[in-house]
């Protein structure tokens, strides 16, 4: 089977379509021999480093997933083997929406953006990509534990409300990695959007649920320490997956402190490495967090908080009434009684009206294109809500299809028209009550007019939820996004498609197999040709420094010269002359 098309596993084929837009194939061949090196030098060193400071689990869980230290793993390996512990993966066009990536999570299925870092910025790059994703976020989730925690915040993170601020920032991010991992120079660009990240960033304002969640995830999934404050081991994918950091963060020179709800107001820095992390005593308590975090969300909380959280956002969002009617649309005004209270609420633009997460029959965008109003709470004089009266006090109020009717709220609003028909829940309730030739007045203001159509009055005396995004999924038409990059095969000059051969080669030398040039061939090329090309060489002084040492002395002496000339990646080449040198120390043993 085409590796370019998206593998199958019954946990992908249930997904929405506004989450399988995000998803494409991974395009197996498109990596060239350079990625292939590049994925096997990062594993090596980092895999030699991990045995000493990693959770047990990471190691267990590389095997678990099929993940090898050579090859870039196949999304259909990948998915053969974590079906198995209950998870799938799927390759994803660079950065998504936050809400949509915890969403993935809440179905099991692991993220994971296929394009590999360039050579380049082998050590750290700002673009998720496969070695992040696959090396670093794959192992640990066969840890049940971890895995559940996983899946809890997925399901909680998709609901979580963020600002106007926050959508802003994920664009700039998300540009701001397609253009640095773009083998065309766009340093305008760059600085422009650099620039607009910091503005952001100094802005001064209250955090979001979204961005306080975010911070969460960093300090657990992406950068969390397990175990104790004296004697932590990593889990988080963010240094699992970044050569050097993975040292760097056991030093004395980086703080560690036990993790608690207090690690969501820390804020977080991606350029540089993280001055302080976060250790928790094992994985089940990560879910504890997480919950007394969900506690406080409008998730669970609801009122007047919530959905001032959905107006602020601008953005699609729903609430929950206490009858169990949910609306959902873009929020635009509340009005709020003395007690902070909502008594009345607006969208604006397609609205769509759910129970349960279904859509009410006749009550979608269709029916409410152009947004939903209506009052909340309790009726004046008889202290008593709709939903909470009996058939006799329906009856005693003139709550009859066909009836014309005047009632007024605790809140002062007015309602008065005739009684079309109402919708009742699966407990009998009232939900919604439909009104023609209606009029809404509050103190001085009339909030809806006969000539305004049908009336629909949302049944519920308070807001008991709010969160992002629809009810329904299929209620919206959410499948917006556009891909940023082509999946046709990249374009190389001779040059770099001669390169190409030559890591092949040595590949190919290395799995035992005849390749087209010989190493002494492939390194005068590289003499001739590649002056500085560092990995390649260290490559071929892996495979002889046991059987050839005069040329490993050659080797090292160039690879030592490009060292000198190019001092920033003097600790690369280093690291990977000491893991073949612990090779040639076991071999002599």
């Amino acid at each position: 089977m085409s590796t370019n098309t998206i593998p199958s596993n019954p946990l992908i084929d249930k997904l929405p379509p506004h989450l399988v837009q995000f998803v494409k194939p991974q395009n197996y061949d498109n990596y060239t021999p350079i990625n292939q090196a590049v994925w096997r030098y990062v594993m090596r060193k980092n895999i030699q480093t991990l045995q000493k400071v990693a959770h047990h689990s990471y190691l267990e869980g590389l095997k678990q997933t099929g993940i090898s230290v050579d090859t870039i793993p196949s999304m259909y390996g990948m998915n053969r083997i974590l079906k198995e512990i209950g998870w799938a993966a799927v390759a994803v066009d660079g950065f998504i929406p936050p809400n949509a990536f915890m969403e993935f999570q809440a179905y099991n299925i692991l993220v994971i953006a296929s394009d590999i870092r360039q050579l380049e910025n082998i050590e750290y790059t700002p673009a998720p990509d496969i070695i992040h994703e696959a090396a670093g976020h794959a192992p640990i989730i066969a840890n049940p534990d971890y895995a559940e925690y996983l899946r809890r915040f997925g399901k909680i993170g998709s609901k979580a409300i963020s600002s106007k601020k926050d959508y802003e920032m994920y664009e700039a991010v998300r540009l701001l990695s397609i253009l640095k991992e773009s083998k065309e120079q766009h340093q305008a660009l760059i600085d422009d959007t650099e620039a607009k990240i910091i503005a952001l960033q100094n802005e001064k304002s209250e955090p979001s649920e979204m961005a306080l969640l975010r911070n969460l995830h960093w300090w657990t999934v992406e950068y969390g320490l397990i175990g104790t404050v004296e004697n932590p081991k990593i889990y988080g994918a963010g240094l699992l997956s970044s050569i050097g950091e993975s040292e760097w963060c056991m030093t004395d020179k980086v703080q560690k402190l036990p993790y608690s709800p207090e690690a969501a107001f820390q804020d977080f820095d991606i350029t540089k490495p993280q001055p302080q992390l976060f250790v928790t005593p094992d994985f089940a308590y990560l879910s504890q967090v997480l919950e007394e975090f969900a506690n406080t969300m409008a998730l669970r909380k609801g009122g007047h908080r919530g959905l001032a959280k959905l107006i602020e956002s601008e953005n699609l969002g729903t609430i929950e009434l206490s009858t169990g009617l949910q609306v959902s649309g873009v929020f635009t005004r509340m009005l709020k009684n003395e007690d902070n209270e909502v008594i009345y609420f607006e969208t604006t633009g397609p609205t769509a009206l759910a129970y349960r997460e279904k859509e009410v029959t006749g009550h979608g965008i269709d029916q409410h294109p152009n947004g939903f109003r209506s009052p909340l709470g309790k009726l004046k004089g008889i202290n008593l809500a709709i939903e909470n009266m009996s058939p006799r006090d329906l009856k005693a109020y003139h709550f009859y299809d066909g009836e014309y009717i005047e009632f007024e709220f605790e809140s002062g609003i007015t309602i008065a028209g005739l009684n079309i028909t109402g919708i009742r829940n699966i407990k009998g309730e009232l939900i919604l009550i439909q009104f023609s030739e209606c009029t809404i007045k509050y103190k001085d203001e009339v909030l809806f007019k006969p000539e305004y159509g049908t009336f629909d009055l949302a049944v519920g005396k308070e807001i008991i939820s709010a969160f992002s995004g629809p009810a329904d999924d299929y209620s919206f038409n959410l499948v917006t996004h556009e891909p940023e990059k082509s999946s046709a095969i990249p374009s190389y000059s001779a040059s770099e498609l001669a390169l190409h051969d030559l890591y092949l080669s040595v590949s190919t030398i290395r799995n035992g197999k005849n390749s087209k040039f010989s190493l002494e061939a492939v390194f005068d090329l590289l003499e001739q040709q590649y002056p500085n090309e560092w990995l390649l060489a260290l490559e071929i002084y892996e495979l002889v420094v046991d059987r050839d040492p005069s040329f490993a002395l050659l080797i090292k002496e160039r690879l030592h010269k490009i060292a000198q000339a190019r001092p920033q990646i003097r600790h690369l080449i280093n690291g990977g002359l000491a893991i073949a040198q612990v090779k040639e120390e076991v071999l002599k043993g």
